[in-house]
């Protein structure tokens, strides 16, 4: 993450770009359709600069680093994932996903906690409606 933080100038013209999905004073977020666009511009031989221009940003707002880091960052992500890597999933993940193969001790483990939680669950509903039932009883 940058170190520069926009103006709230910045962030205004920023955030009237058709190829921004959000923005604050600490950092950008680009649409998938900037990042695909990108990546074809790129890949036919045209400068992450020239794109950032094509596209309407000003560099001198962005920086130069934060041009070049979004563009090393996407060609990344593109060659490992292809097209799916450029989608933003933050939205998405409930966290880190884990990499290993899980032992069977560690898959029974998650199983049993999901079990007592299901199990405290249904403890919980069935409160729920003998209270409902006692509410109606008294009406």
């Amino acid at each position: 993450m940058s170190k520069k933080l926009f103006k709230e100038k910045e962030v205004k013209n920023l955030s009237n770009n058709p190829y921004v999905k959000s923005v604050s004073s600490k950092g950008i977020t680009y649409t998938d359709e900037f990042k695909h666009l990108f990546i074809e511009e790129n890949s036919g031989g045209k400068l992450p600069r020239e794109i950032f221009e094509q596209c309407g940003f000003d560099i001198d707002v962005l920086g130069m680093e934060c041009v070049k880091a979004a563009g090393k960052r996407w060609r990344a992500s593109y060659r490992e994932n292809g097209v799916a890597g450029l989608r933003d999933t933050r939205g998405e993940n409930s966290g880190r996903s884990c990499e290993r193969e899980l032992t069977l001790e560690e898959k029974f483990a998650r199983l049993e906690a999901q079990n007592n939680l299901l199990k405290a669950e249904n403890e919980l509903l069935k409160k729920i409606r003998f209270s409902e039932r006692g509410l109606k009883r008294n009406l």
